[in-house]
């Protein structure tokens, strides 16, 4: 029974025990009985109308409970439809693989009686051929002893003979072979070569600067010279002694002449002229002023014209001191070419080339800017050093790249290249000092020392004519073909170079060509 029910009958119970007790105490009074029976009617009547919401509330209950069953079970046949689908789905994927399996093991099984097959016939075969070896070496043999009796040699013997005559063979081959290819990658080489220093060469256009060991300071009027000179020549003494200038008054008109090798003492003295003569107070204590201040003045103008040049040349990270010595190059000179123009030239070319030959132009650049920085020292010890070997020590001390320093010491040959980058500062510094126009020599000893190169060559016997260009770096011999041949072209060639080597004196290198031309000319009449 439901928990309602039971309460309403509990409830119908206590009601009677109640109205029984009412009945009772109502029958004392005298009305018992009519209570009684209207107490009995009214328990009859609870009870029975707790007896029929017992049975509704219990028919409730069990609908109620029908519908979750109902509700559970449509739940777990789903459930139970859904595991037999997967099992159903898990079993085919099973049958498939037994079936793939069966293929795969069917297909081996014929592929091993195939190769059992193979083997077989394999078998066959190599017992067929061994049989035709022992066949051949027979013949083989047979034959040996044939030709061993013919030739009245032994096989060992025939076999070295041969094997002697194809090495001389070979040999020769080999040799032509790569003498050819030698030949080829020579002419290539020098092609390629040729192309790539032309090119830089033209895409490189500078204005040639000619310095000269004196300058000229010129002035309004002649009475200027005595107030420079002084009495009794203190001045100009003043001056000589503080800028170490030679100062020059001869009968010029309106011009002093300035001598002096060091072309910052030059530049000093010359601006320290300027100013005295501006300002007009001419005496030994404003001379020393003047002359210091002008120092100060130029030691930042050689900074300044350093840090430009470097910019200008997209070079970055330059110790400030290596700034400073490029600076200095501006107030020195190579044979009369500018020291400063010609690294700028240089470091221009250095950079074409390099990415002409896929290398690293900006490398290429800062070593050819530095590859003469050993010209401007700094102390009288530096100047017993070649400049290319105290370049490169200074490069090492100040922190440049390996291929920068050995591409400064090796510029001219004093110590041994190992990079790429060294040839090419070596090329095209002797391009910028090559140009025509780009250096100043005396005359008289130029024209004498290309004399003297044609007759060193005119010393050797079959020399028929010589011809000393490109500003004596190159002497071409032409020989008579008839008292030369082409081995001694050859070591003619070598014998004129070992002469100009011992006998003269002459900057760079001088290459030596000799030149054997054989010609036949008949006329047709």
């Amino acid at each position: 029974m439901d928990t309602n029910t039971i309460l309403y009958i509990i409830g119908g119970v206590v009601l009677g025990v109640v109205v029984g007790y009412l009945i009772a105490s109502m029958m004392q009074k005298g009305t018992a009985s009519k209570i009684i029976r209207e107490a009995q009617n009214e328990s009859k009547a609870i009870l029975k109308q707790a007896k029929a919401d017992g049975e509704a509330i219990k028919k409730d209950k069990i609908l109620q409970a029908k519908e979750k069953f109902i509700e559970l079970k449509a739940e777990h046949e789903k459930v139970i439809l859904s595991r037999d689908k997967k099992m159903a789905q898990a079993e085919k994927r099973i049958r498939d693989k037994e079936s793939q399996i069966s293929n795969e093991l069917s297909k081996a099984k014929k592929a091993t009686q195939s190769l059992e097959d193979k083997m077989k016939d394999y078998d066959f075969r190599l017992e067929f051929l061994e049989k035709k070896r022992i066949e051949a070496e027979k013949a083989h043999k047979s034959q040996i002893k044939q030709l061993e009796v013919i030739s009245q040699l032994s096989a060992e013997e025939a076999k070295e003979q041969l094997i002697e005559s194809l090495k001389e063979e070979a040999k020769t081959d080999a040799m032509a072979f790569v003498q050819d290819r030698i030949e080829e990658a020579k002419l290539t080489a020098q092609q390629e070569a040729k192309k790539i220093i032309i090119n830089t060469i033209q895409r490189i256009g500078t204005e040639e600067a000619i310095d000269n060991c004196v300058s000229v300071f010129n002035i309004e009027s002649d009475d200027v010279k005595g107030r420079i000179i002084g009495r009794e020549g203190r001045n100009i003494r003043a001056i000589e002694a503080a800028t170490g200038v030679e100062i020059i008054v001869d009968d010029t008109p309106e011009a002093i002449i300035l001598s002096c090798f060091d072309s910052v003492r030059r530049e000093i003295a010359r601006l320290s002229l300027h100013k005295l003569v501006t300002d007009g107070r001419i005496h030994p204590a404003r001379i020393e002023e003047v002359v210091r201040k002008t120092e100060k003045q130029i030691e930042q103008e050689i900074i300044e014209v350093g840090k430009r040049t470097v910019i200008d040349l997209g070079i970055h990270g330059l110790n400030p001191e290596l700034i400073k010595m490029v600076g200095r190059m501006k107030y020195r000179s190579s044979y009369g070419q500018n020291l400063l123009q010609h690294s700028r030239e240089v470091a221009k070319l250095c950079g074409v080339m390099a990415a002409e030959l896929g290398l690293n132009p900006k490398l290429a650049k800062r070593a050819g800017l530095l590859h003469d920085i050993g010209k401007v020292p700094s102390s009288e010890a530096d100047i017993e050093t070649p400049h290319a070997i105290l370049g490169m020590q200074w490069a090492e001390k100040y922190g440049e790249k390996p291929e920068v320093c050995n591409a400064i010491g090796a510029h001219h040959d004093e110590i041994e290249m190992t990079t790429l980058l060294s040839p090419i500062i070596q090329v095209c510094d002797a391009i910028s000092g090559a140009r025509p126009g780009a250096r100043r020599q005396v005359l008289d000893s130029y024209i004498q020392r290309l004399k003297d190169l044609e007759d060193v060559a005119f010393g050797f016997t079959g020399v028929k004519k010589a011809y000393a260009i490109q500003a004596g770096r190159e002497l071409r011999v032409i020989v008579e073909s008839e008292k030369v041949s082409d081995d001694k072209a050859a070591s003619l060639s070598f014998e004129i170079s070992q002469k100009i080597q011992t006998d003269m004196t002459y900057p760079g290198q001088v290459k030596v060509t000799v030149i054997r031309e054989t010609r036949a000319v008949n006329i047709a009449k």
